[in-house]
């Protein structure tokens, strides 16, 4: 079955406002920059976005933070962003702040049917607030639920048009879990290939998970924190 739209705006048909958005990459990394663009020139408003981090000031989801589309994140990382710590401060942002391998076990368990986990993590603290908690082999765990999303928006190195991907280094983080836990997966590419192109045993995401695909028209790939050496 070929999956591929013509463009970003055209992928991201049925988007309403208020869906709740996962969105892969890790800081600036991995970013689907083209599918992050689109829902800004659609307008799409009060998304419920679930990411490792909200991106930068003026850069990947921090696009759609400046413009006032974003009613609440759950992340584990607030980064380089002014105007994600001013709107959180000011009452603005709904953040829930999650660390960071819990939240992708919790993306995890979605995409796999597992209802919950436990983990040591977060017992004692703030975390484990208002959650289940248990006492297994003397040490103290907190019980984690899945986290699921209306649309996952993911970027992969390169696809077939049956969904077929594969990621490349640190871009993968994030965006592999996402595309099992969303009702609608939309992947961006750099590189769009005929199915049969990519080796089955370089597959990463199965074309089964993906509901979507577009080669990225351009991709900026900006560096969240540049540090130079003095010359």
């Amino acid at each position: 079955m070929d999956k591929t739209y013509a463009s970003a705006d055209a992928a991201i048909e049925g988007m309403q406002d208020g869906t709740t958005l996962m969105s892969g990459g890790f800081g600036l990394c991995g970013n689907p920059e083209n599918l992050i663009k689109a829902i800004l020139r659609a307008g799409t408003r009060d998304l419920n976005i679930v990411a490792n981090n909200c991106g930068t000031d003026g850069a990947g989801l921090g696009l759609l933070l400046d413009a006032g589309r974003v009613r609440s994140i759950t992340a584990s990382y607030v980064g380089e962003n002014k105007t994600f710590e001013a709107l959180y401060l000011n009452g603005k942002l709904d953040v829930t702040l999650v660390p960071q391998g819990t939240l992708a076990e919790r993306i995890r368990a979605a995409g796999a049917g597992i209802g919950g986990f436990f983990t040591p993590t977060g017992y004692g603290t703030p975390v484990a607030d208002g959650k289940e908690t248990r006492e297994i082999d003397g040490r103290g765990y907190v019980l984690e639920t899945p986290l699921r999303a209306d649309f996952a928006i993911i970027k992969a190195w390169k696809g077939d048009r049956h969904g077929n991907l594969v990621f490349r280094h640190t871009a993968n983080n994030f965006n592999q879990v996402m595309a099992t836990a969303a009702t609608t997966t939309i992947a961006e590419v750099e590189f769009l290939l005929e199915p049969g192109e990519i080796d089955p045993n370089e597959v990463q995401t199965p074309g089964i998970f993906v509901d979507r695909i577009i080669k990225g028209e351009t991709y900026e790939k900006p560096i969240e924190f540049r540090t130079t050496r003095e010359s």
